[in-house]
Order: C-alpha cells, then structure tokens, then sequence
C-alpha cells in the first residue's frame, strides 16, 4: 500500500520533529518534509505535492491562513488542517471558507488527528458527483458541512461538546431513528468512541449549546436552520438541536 505524504508547517522544529517520530510509527503516512516558515513552506509544498499538509496559523513569512489560500491558488491537491492554539472563531471562519478540511486546536489528541485524516483520504476517493446541469463539484464531507454550522452558530472548537455534537450529528444522519433513544444509544456510543461516559457526553453537549446561546446567536442558528425555530432565551434539548442540523444535512443530501 502507497503511504500518505504529509508535509508539517508547526511554528517549532521541536513539534515538527515529534510530529514525524509519531506519524513514523504508522505504516499509512510518511512525512516528506517540514518547515516553521511559511515562505519556505510554501516552496517546500510546491516540490513535494504532499497529500497533507499540517500547518500552525501564526507562522513568520506567510501566515497559516496565506498558506492556505496559496495552496488554493496554486491548484495544489492536499488537504490542509489546520493544528493551533489560535481559536478564535472568526479565525477558524476564515480558515475553513479559505480551503483547509479540518481545524484542531492545541493540544491535540494524535490518535484523534489520524482518525479525522483517514476520514479526509476516505472522501476524496468518492467519485466526483454531477448534478443535472453537468456541473462538476467536489463533495464536501460532512464533518466540514458541520463545523461549518457549529462555527457560524458559536459553538467553539476546542470545547469537549464541539466533537461530541458532531458525532452526535453524523450518527443521526446515518441512523435517524437514534435519536428516539439517545440516552440509551446515542450518548453511551460517543462515550466509548471518547473513552468517556454518557453522563459526560450528556453534559458536554448540553454546555456547547448554552455556550452558543449566551453569545446570542440565535438569529444565525434560526437562519441557518431555515427556520426561526427559537426566540430569546429559550434553547433547544441536546436531542432537538441534533435531529434539527441532522435534518439539515439530509434536505441537503437529497
């Protein structure tokens, strides 16, 4: 089997240097070159066409968000994610309109960030979808189409409930009918993908939706479900809030 190349953009050579000692440990990925700059990194890309590209956002030369959008300029193939302390949502906003696949923050779980690569490799061996008028588009995974919405309606990255929400979510597109039992099914599934509990899950997912409540976004989230499906204070259960961007995902799909 053909490894994954990965090129790493961190702004320390002692992260790049652990990142490549782990990532040399899997048989699926091999790192063909790094760099904490992202003039040079950018050359660097260019060469080498790698299939990943994992970058920092503050960088010296060409910021991460430059370098993403040069990556996009430059027709180059790779999916970029985005690994950084900066979690800014407006920040993450611009990161993920600019081309990058996926944004973690710092510090991050490495097993996780294999997971969510594989995931990006999966995608992009789907065919290339046509719709009647012959207009080609890439398929946009689903985990982006949900961080997208996450993001838009303030619930931050780098909180537990961001991650559970999504899985969440996923689960309910594959399989609507688990949200009739979603303290039973749903939460202890996520759990075990988390290596936590239910009751943890529950209450992780229920604070990022009040964290996307107290920043009073409720015109972005009624807009963005289509409809004004809440008003003042009033919130959605974890249940409701799921089924609604699942429900979504499904009109969109169809």
């Amino acid at each position: 089997m053909q490894k994954k190349t990965i090129f790493l953009l961190q702004d320390t050579k002692e992260l790049n240097e652990r990142l490549t000692k782990l990532f040399s440990e899997d048989e699926t990925y091999e790192v063909v070159g790094s760099a904490t700059d992202g003039i040079a990194g950018i050359s660097m890309i260019t060469a080498t066409k790698p299939d990943f590209v994992i970058t920092e956002l503050v960088l010296p030369g060409y910021d991460g968000l430059c370098v993403i959008e040069k990556i996009k300029s430059l027709n180059l193939k790779c999916n970029v994610i985005v690994l950084s302390a900066l979690c800014r949502e407006e920040i993450i906003g611009k990161c993920i309109a600019a081309g990058a696949k996926y944004f973690m923050a710092k510090p991050f779980n490495f097993s996780l960030l294999k997971e969510r690569m594989s995931e990006m490799d999966e995608e992009k061996t789907q065919p290339v979808i046509e719709e009647v008028s012959e207009t080609k588009f890439r398929k946009t995974s689903l985990d982006e189409k949900i961080s997208k919405i996450f993001i838009n309606v303030g619930i931050p990255p780098h909180i537990k409930g961001y991650s559970f929400l999504r899985e969440g979510v996923k689960m309910a597109v594959e399989d609507p009918e688990i949200i009739n039992n979603i303290t039973k099914k749903l939460y202890p599934m996520i759990g075990e993908k988390y290596s936590t509990t239910a009751s943890k899950v529950e209450r992780a997912i229920r604070h990022a939706i009040e964290v996307a409540w107290n920043r009073g976004r409720i015109d972005s989230i009624n807009g963005i479900l289509g409809v004004r499906a809440y008003i003042g204070a009033e919130k959605p259960t974890n249940g409701e809030f799921i089924a609604l961007v699942a429900d979504k995902m499904l009109l969109e799909k169809a």
